[in-house]
């Protein structure tokens, strides 16, 4: 068995395992594990009850990696997450406490509960892969993961995550209700592990995928062959976003602002991680529709025109794929 065979299974079961247990979001679970093979942050948007923080710590405790859980509140500092500086009197010296940023999967949740000053201090952690407190700059683990949660419904109290953040984020992800034969399987998981819990008996543990698989798998995703054509039409949908003209009026009445380049970076990646997870060595334009929605959602901005008209960030993707011609 190659190494290439070893690493895909490992991911392969990892997959099946989480699709065991986050019953009826099959997609959830998919960008979970774009996420993680991408090296990239995920957040997730969804109605309360819908398996977002379950489907997190669930792909957490499938790897060998430290996890963190971090609940954003309105009083949050940011030395809460990123750990400050302690002075010891006895020896008039300084030593540095990590904090909880410190960890490989970390689960920020309702991260839009948390003011300005805190979601900042994800800023820097999220794209330069360190902390800075003071003069010193601390590096974070080589596998760091920001997996953020938010929900769409209670608006009063929370802290609009500003665009400079969520542009830090591989994908934006929403969450709908699951179907009635999903619902009943949850019914049916959810009493199984009452049941196991009150027997004191283990219901089911994962089994674990190493960091060293994880990165080897992310080498041999950007391995994959990836066309001029493929690539030239992800650059057009990007360019779409910014001159919607060229492609009708209706465009360029809704987009007030368009992605920026992290925008192609992130279709790119999650292109080639769902071509890799289909075991194919090549990237497809269909790969690229696939993601495009939860790459782009975060990163375009509807003027006030397009807003009062009931059109959706979801909408204006639709019409843009429609809209630019497929290689």
């Amino acid at each position: 068995m190659t190494p290439d065979t070893i690493h895909r299974e490992a991911l392969t079961q990892l997959r099946h395992e989480l699709e065991q247990q986050i019953v009826g979001q099959q997609t959830l679970v998919q960008r979970l594990l774009l996420a993680l093979l991408c090296d990239g942050h995920l957040l997730l948007e969804g109605a309360p009850g819908l398996a977002k923080t379950r489907a997190i710590k669930s792909l957490a405790s499938g790897l060998e990696a430290d996890f963190h859980r971090i609940q954003f509140t309105p009083d949050l500092l940011p030395a809460d997450l990123t750990g400050s500086d302690v002075y010891h009197p006895e020896t008039g010296s300084f030593s540095f406490n990590q904090g909880p940023l410190f960890h490989n999967v970390i689960l920020a949740d309702e991260i839009n509960r948390a003011p300005a000053k805190v979601q900042s201090a994800l800023l820097e952690a999220m794209e330069e892969r360190q902390i800075t407190v003071g003069a010193a700059s601390y590096p974070l683990p080589p596998l760091f993961l920001v997996m953020a949660t938010q929900n769409p419904i209670e608006q009063e109290g929370t802290y609009p995550l500003p665009e400079a953040q969520l542009d830090r984020f591989l994908l934006h992800v929403r969450i709908d209700y699951p179907d009635k034969n999903a619902s009943r399987k949850i019914l049916q998981l959810v009493r199984h592990e009452a049941r196991c819990a009150l027997n004191q008996e283990v219901s089911h543990e994962l089994r674990k995928v190493t960091q060293e698989q994880v990165f080897a798998a992310r080498r041999e995703i950007m391995q994959l062959h990836l066309a001029d054509a493929v690539e030239a039409y992800i650059v057009e949908i990007i360019e779409t976003t910014r001159n919607p003209g060229q492609y009708g009026q209706e465009l360029s009445s809704w987009i007030r602002w368009g992605a920026s380049p992290r925008g192609a970076i992130a279709i790119e990646r999650a292109a080639r991680t769902t071509a890799w997870l289909a075991e194919r060595d090549f990237v497809t334009p269909e790969d690229v529709q696939k993601v495009t929605p939860d790459a782009l959602r975060h990163r375009i901005l509807l003027n006030y025109e397009a807003e009062a008209e009931g059109i959706t960030t979801q909408q204006c993707i639709d019409q843009i794929i429609a809209s630019v011609p497929a290689p």
